[in-house]
């Protein structure tokens, strides 16, 4: 599904376990493009060779990139992928998505929760912000014992809130689903932090489930049709724990959400509640961006 995938990598255990994932969704044709950057002043943007070339390396920092890089490569060539290896200097987050662009790159994987060292990438932080400014999908991989990290999906959950970014998470979604064979779980969250406990409330809250079953049974009948297997739900409470329950609670395997939504009546907007989630998921979190209107 994805050709050319981007794993920017510091070597700690959030990189290595979205490089192990990215690894196992890739297809057989796809390369791997494997991304060291530096923040350190004296060093020189370098392009390596792919898997394989060679290169005097003299500064120890650049070094330790290039050890970084290496070990990452041979897990990467040990599942029959092509890798490309490259060294970059600068804010992390600019030269991630410098790369991604002028590298044609269809999805990123990155880890979440990394740490700093000198001139290495502080993944978490650069996450958050790459996972907001990409144009392409991101998965967001946690290295955590309580997080599922399994290929083939079989049980995959799109949180919707009808919009754009949502809608964009469910076609996805659905195409991951066919490709894997798993089960899609769509879910619209009602949000009542805003509301009170009285007769009103009630009413409005019944109004808005209603309007998000409705919702829901579009994007599953356009889920059927693409021979995916699709089960639906709708729950009432705070959005970003309610979405993390649920994924507990059935066993998903990966996330799909959209990067941003709209604040609506019942509605939260959808970017603040992904980058939330990204933290509690138990399993990974691919996030999308809806194109941009013309």
């Amino acid at each position: 599904m994805f050709d050319r995938i981007l794993v920017p990598t510091d070597g700690s255990g959030p990189a290595t376990a979205a490089l192990e994932l990215a690894a196992k969704v890739a297809p057989p044709s796809a390369t791997v493009h494997l991304l060291f950057v530096s923040e350190a002043d004296d060093l020189d943007d370098i392009d390596t060779e792919p898997a394989g070339g060679t290169e005097d390396v003299t500064d120890a920092s650049e070094r330790t990139g290039h050890e970084i890089l290496a070990a990452a490569s041979e897990l990467a060539t040990a599942e029959g992928l092509s890798v490309v290896t490259a060294v970059r200097t600068g804010v992390p987050r600019e030269r991630i998505l410098e790369y991604a662009t002028t590298h044609d790159i269809e999805m990123i994987a990155m880890g979440q929760h990394g740490r700093r060292r000198v001139g290495r990438l502080e993944l978490g932080t650069e996450t958050r912000d790459v996972v907001r400014d990409a144009s392409v999908p991101v998965l967001v991989v946690r290295a955590s014992d309580d997080v599922r990290s399994v290929y083939p999906f079989a049980r995959i959950l799109v949180p919707t809130d009808g919009s754009d970014h949502a809608n964009a998470a469910i076609d996805l979604g659905i195409e991951t689903a066919a490709e894997t064979g798993a089960t899609l779980h769509l879910l619209a969250v009602v949000s009542v932090t805003r509301y009170g406990a009285d007769e009103e409330t009630d009413r409005l809250i019944d109004h808005l489930e209603k309007n998000a079953r409705s919702t829901l049974e579009a994007a599953a009948t356009n889920a059927a049709e693409g021979g995916v297997d699709v089960h639906t739900g709708v729950s009432v409470g705070t959005v970003h724990r309610e979405i993390s329950a649920y994924a507990e609670t059935e066993g998903v395997d990966l996330l799909v959400m959209g990067t941003h939504g709209r604040t609506d009546e019942g509605r939260e907007l959808l970017g603040s509640v992904t980058e939330r989630v990204l933290r509690t998921a138990p399993a990974p979190v691919l996030t999308v961006r809806a194109p941009e209107s013309e």
